[in-house]
Parts: structure tokens; C-alpha cells; sequence
């Protein structure tokens, strides 16, 4: 079970990525847990903290065989997380309880 919850989780580092990556590497603002409009390089750094706890997360949690559920799993996390954000960056008000501005 723990590690059908890690590959859920994984999932949601992995693909939370994506937006701070490409934002960052387009040389584009996007908000961060730092602030509502962080800049491009922050992004990126962002993005690849999100990787590596993502990809620590996922290796522990990789059982020796991969099954149909673990997978499952993973991509469940990842399918959730990519349909929050599309809701969450769909209001052009967003923005992260602590962000004041």
C-alpha cells in the first residue's frame, strides 16, 4: 500500500514540474510557494527540486517488478495533479494562501 502512495505521490512531484520548467525555460514569470510572479530562474529551480523529490519518492517506492497497479497508481497521481493546475492557473486571480499581493 505504501508503495502505491509513494507512486501516487511521485506522480504529483513529476508532472508539478512541467508548467515551473517550461514557464522557466521561456523566460516567462509563474508563480512559485515563493511568491505569485517568481522570476524565470526561480522557476527552473523550482521545476527541478519537483524532479528530485519526485524521482527520490519514485524510487523508493518502485517495487522490484512494476505491475499494472503500481503504474496505475503513478499515473493517477499525475492525471490529478495535471487537472488541478489547469483549473487552478485557469483563474487569472490565482494564487497561494500566503501570497499577499
Amino acid at each position: 500500500m505504501l508503495q502505491l502512495i509513494g507512486a501516487f505521490i511521485s506522480g504529483l512531484f513529476l508532472f508539478n514540474a512541467i508548467p515551473h520548467m517550461v514557464q522557466g525555460i521561456c523566460g516567462k514569470s509563474h508563480m512559485t510557494p515563493f511568491a505569485r510572479r517568481s522570476r524565470p530562474v526561480v522557476n527552473v529551480i523550482w521545476a527541478w527540486i519537483n524532479i528530485i523529490i519526485g524521482m527520490i519518492i519514485l524510487k523508493a517506492s518502485l517495487p522490484q517488478a512494476c505491475s499494472w497497479v503500481w503504474g496505475g497508481a503513478f499515473f493517477l497521481g499525475c492525471l490529478v495533479i495535471s487537472i488541478y493546475l489547469a483549473f487552478f492557473w485557469s483563474d487569472p486571480e490565482a494564487r497561494l494562501p500566503w501570497h499577499k499581493d
